[in-house]
């Protein structure tokens, strides 16, 4: 039996797609033991999963580099058969290096990858998707076609939110870290308007998402709208999400857990485009970006806090 390590401590969707990793390992090691690292934090959307053996859980804010010290150390006394680390910063390298496994696999950007007994390319910007960059590293091990996302909310997730689903309904999630990620305020305002009111819109996010997913909910004046923000685990929404008409989302993590449950999802790409490779994988999914081209986008990978040119015409001009 072969002892899997998949090291993936970025953000939540990076997370998520790494999940199309562990459900090809699955697939051809059905009795191998898979285990997941990732920040504290996002531990929340691999609980209970039914294939993963165990969650490691690296807290990055509090006593960051003793924490480090710990993982690595647990790591290495785990000893692993293969590492598989999809992250690109030498945090997660040094875990690797040392994590004593003969088979140790990563991309070359990380700074400790000459440590690594496999590395590979990861080009972002030819439109290849991140589970296709990602499958690199385990194609020789099972086949040339990568498996998709997928998440496991619970019996008890899904009864959490069965009072939602009383009625057709619509998902929003309106917000993102990344200020130029994100639509316009007023454009939420403007689709709300649009869809009317014969279905309910509920309204995702996280705490810290709560007063801006009210203001919208305020400024459209709809009184089928609903604010769940702060409200449901990233399970629950999932489950939520699983089950509503469409779900419209911004390019940002709640983009990847439509993808991860095969959920209807239109996707609004603002100062990001979709050719980066972190587009919708569902089977029914659209994506909509400014009809105009624009000689400022995209502007960055990540985002940024504001526009750099001060109009954000990347999100005012899309139609929704």
């Amino acid at each position: 039996m072969k002892r899997f390590l998949v090291i993936q401590t970025a953000f939540i969707g990076d997370v998520i797609l790494a999940t199309s990793i562990v459900e090809k390992l699955h697939q051809f090691y059905p009795e191998s033991s898979i285990d997941f690292l990732l920040r504290k934090g996002n531990e929340g959307l691999l609980q209970s999963h039914p294939i993963i053996n165990e969650l490691i859980v690296w807290d990055k804010k509090n006593k960051k580099l003793d924490n480090l010290k710990a993982v690595t150390k647990k790591v290495k006394n785990t000893n692993y058969d293969v590492v598989i680390n999809l992250h690109r910063f030498a945090s997660s390298g040094l875990i690797t290096s040392l994590s004593g496994a003969k088979d140790k696999r990563g991309f070359k950007k990380n700074p400790l990858s000459l440590s690594f007994t496999q590395k590979f390319a990861h080009q972002i910007g030819d439109g290849t998707h991140e589970i296709e960059r990602n499958h690199q590293l385990i194609e020789d091990l099972t086949d040339s076609t990568p498996s998709k996302p997928k998440l496991y909310p619970s019996k008890e997730d899904y009864e959490n939110v069965s009072k939602y689903k009383e009625q057709s309904y619509i998902c929003m999630a309106p917000t993102s870290v990344w200020f130029t990620k994100q639509l316009p305020q007023e454009q939420w305002v403007k689709l709300i308007e649009k869809l009317g009111d014969q279905q309910i819109i509920y309204l995702l996010g996280g705490p810290d998402d709560v007063v801006q997913c009210e203001n919208i909910k305020e400024l459209a004046k709809n009184k089928q709208v609903v604010n769940l923000a702060g409200k449901l685990s990233f399970l629950e929404s999932a489950a939520l999400m699983d089950d509503a008409q469409m779900n419209y989302v911004n390019d940002s993590g709640p983009l990847h857990i439509a993808s991860a449950m095969n959920a209807p999802v239109t996707a609004y790409f603002c100062s990001t485009v979709p050719s980066f490779g972190f587009g919708p994988l569902s089977d029914n999914s659209t994506i909509v970006e400014t009809k105009e081209e624009l000689a400022c986008k995209p502007c960055g990978l990540h985002g940024h806090k504001e526009c750099p040119e001060g109009h954000f015409d990347c999100g005012f001009k899309i139609v929704v």
